[in-house]
């Protein structure tokens, strides 16, 4: 029997799900696919991974709605391209559909993938669904990408309003997935990795924290954000009504929306971002790359509290609040002058809610390497953050008990020399470039 497969990645879901819709829509049947990719999973050294966990509890309740439509959700673990090799002799498979993933890993495989599967005159179609807009859909008049937020803001805001993305129904609404019985899915363990105890967050937003986001969105010891990060990650989440959402309620929530289209779009546009500074000239600045001093920051031992705290949530949960993200960024860059990529790799490894664009962008803000239009000269203090996001130490207290005790650290720099010292090296390394 001819089929279409649908190969899920970043869009774990069956609502609104751009390519599995227009698949559904087609004229063969649908057997949906989800490869656990060997070449990142052999990345990942602890087998502890909530982020594996996660993906395998969502596949699982995926398959488990399938079964109610007489179908299900084939599972494989290795190398997509060889998988791809053997799925194509096994099946009479007309199209691929999948939904586009902007990395440089995903681009390259999906273009050998697409290259092996034309050689075999099956069609491989990609469609957009991970973000509101893509590639050249948010540029400048000349066709150029934007470098800058606020104007690419303004533009994105004027495309939405002219042309919004449609939003999909709910693809069990279909009779056209494959019929067959449901086929075992190979546990955690076979895969080397094992069960966590992570409690995730729910995959919706109450209007009422939309509604307060601008005043709580600061403050690490108010619930005050949506918690949404690691849906949007693996798109347990449509970003398209959540965009409604925010248009609705809350339009600092909907800046944050509008944030992540900017960073994908920089990863899509600049690739040497990924590995290098946005600004080339950034490159040359002399990082000192304490390992002493690194590993102190890593553990939150680094005797400044707000910058400790954030770095023990995110140990001991896979998070860490944004506005601490930005201080802890800021002090391993300018404080410690520790390069920004070894911060944004340490990140990778811990970060349940890990985005590549999302999260280089936001080191490379903090190094003032990326595409920010303010200077190198924002050193942030920790006290002073300390005392506006949290000024009862309601948060340091919480992921630092010991503070205030002969137990907690000595600052392990003064942050009086650590600014003169940062400001110094960048006007050395960038000089008028800055």
């Amino acid at each position: 029997m001819p089929i279409a497969i649908h190969w899920f990645r970043r869009d774990l879901r069956l609502d609104d799900n751009t390519a599995l819709w227009h698949a559904l829509a087609a004229d063969v049947p649908v057997l949906c696919l989800f490869i656990f990719d060997t070449n990142i999973l052999d990345h990942l050294t602890d087998k502890y991974d909530r982020r594996v966990d996660f993906i395998y509890r969502q596949i699982q309740a995926i398959a488990a709605k399938l079964a109610h439509k007489n179908s299900t959700l084939l599972v494989k673990y290795g190398n997509p391209l060889d998988i791809w090799d053997e799925l194509s002799q096994q099946y009479d498979l007309q199209t691929v559909y999948t939904n586009r993933d902007y990395e440089p890993y995903a681009q390259k495989r999906d273009r050998e993938v697409y290259d092996l599967l034309q050689k075999k005159g099956i069609a491989f179609k990609g469609y957009k669904d991970h973000v509101v807009f893509e590639k050249n859909e948010v540029v400048k008049p000349d066709g150029k990408p934007y470098t800058v937020y606020t104007p690419y803001s303004k533009r994105w805001l004027m495309r939405y309003e002219l042309d919004a993305p449609p939003i999909y129904g709910d693809a069990l609404s279909s009779n056209n997935f494959y019929v067959c019985p449901p086929m075992p899915i190979l546990t955690l363990e076979e895969m080397g990795f094992v069960p966590t105890d992570t409690v995730f967050a729910p995959n919706e937003v109450s209007q009422s924290v939309l509604q307060n986001y601008q005043q709580q969105r600061d403050l690490p010891a108010a619930n005050g954000t949506s918690n949404l990060s690691v849906h949007f990650r693996f798109g347990t989440v449509s970003i398209r009504k959540m965009a409604v959402l925010g248009k609705q309620n809350s339009t600092s929530w909907l800046n944050e929306l509008i944030w992540r289209d900017f960073y994908q779009a920089i990863l899509y546009h600049f690739p040497h971002s990924a590995t290098a500074a946005f600004k080339p000239a950034y490159d040359h600045i002399e990082w000192l790359n304490n390992p002493t001093q690194f590993a102190a920051w890593c553990a939150g031992k680094t005797g400044y509290p707000i910058v400790d705290a954030g770095m023990r949530q995110l140990n001991a949960t896979g998070f860490m609040h944004n506005r601490v993200r930005m201080i802890v960024a800021s002090f391993l860059t300018k404080h410690l002058l520790i390069d920004w990529r070894w911060g944004e790799q340490y990140f990778a490894a811990k970060l349940l809610d890990y985005d590549m664009a999302s999260n280089i962008g936001g080191w490379q803000w903090a190094a003032s390497s990326g595409c920010d239009a303010a200077p190198y000269f924002r050193v942030f203090s920790p006290e002073a953050q300390t005392q506006k996001f949290d000024t009862n130490y309601q948060y340091i207290r919480r992921w630092v008990p010991e503070y205030g005790t002969a137990a907690y650290p000595k600052p392990i720099v003064d942050h009086k020399m650590a600014r003169e010292r940062v400001l110094a090296v960048y006007k050395k390394a960038v000089g008028k470039d800055a």
